[in-house]
Parts: structure tokens; C-alpha cells; sequence
């Protein structure tokens, strides 16, 4: 009854066990050549410093926007994959839907641009 699942079932019980081996083995196995570079928190190559970031210690706006902005428009994006795979079956009244969403995130993009979201200044 469950023989057409038993690889599935390998198959994740396998990259479990991987999984599980290589976390418990690495500190073990691996080097351990100490320094403080490696001890400080990683910040994107920048050196490290106590002093906040310029600018009162905020970060710009910007940075949050852009990353908001993708987000909405990549998950709107996605709403599109189910209505291509099933577009034969929707019919007119599919293609009148899409339409629409896709006028309304035209008008958000539109507005998006023109209150100059994208713009890195």
C-alpha cells in the first residue's frame, strides 16, 4: 500500500541522516585556527566598529523599501503561475481577471515609480 512512497521516505530519511551527521561531525572534523576577525560579527565585509552607523545611527530607508517593494511585487507575481497553468479552463471570464490584476499592479508599479520608490539616491 505504501511501496510507491518507501523512496520518498529514504530519500528524506537519508538527508536527515546527513544532515544530522554533518552538524555533529563538524567540530570535530574541522579546523580550529582562532582569530578575532573570525571571532567579530560579520557585517557584509564592513569592519566591524563600535561607533553606530553614520547618519544618528539609522540605516537609510531606502534598503527596507527596495526589499518591501520586491517582496510585494514578487509575491503578486507569483499569483500569475496558477492562472497560466489553468488559462484554457478559465475562459473569458479568466482572461477579464487577470487583466485586471495585472492592470492593478500595473498601477501600483506606476505609482511606485512616479513617488520615486526605485529611484537610489
Amino acid at each position: 500500500m505504501l511501496d510507491p512512497y518507501l523512496p520518498l521516505v529514504l530519500m528524506f530519511a537519508l538527508a536527515g541522516a546527513f544532515a544530522l551527521f554533518s552538524v555533529t561531525a563538524a567540530p570535530y572534523i574541522g579546523p580550529r585556527r582562532y582569530n578575532r576577525a573570525k571571532l567579530d560579527a560579520y557585517e557584509c565585509g564592513i569592519e566591524p566598529s563600535p561607533q553606530p552607523i553614520v547618519g544618528g545611527g539609522r540605516m537609510p530607508v531606502a534598503y527596507y523599501l527596495t526589499a518591501m517593494l520586491f517582496i510585494l511585487f514578487d509575491i503578486e507575481m507569483v499569483f500569475l503561475y496558477p492562472f497560466a497553468i489553468a488559462a484554457d479552463k478559465l475562459g473569458f471570464f479568466g482572461l477579464v481577471e487577470i487583466a485586471l490584476f495585472i492592470a492593478t499592479v500595473g498601477f501600483a508599479y506606476a505609482y511606485v515609480w512616479r513617488r520615486g520608490g526605485l529611484d537610489w539616491n
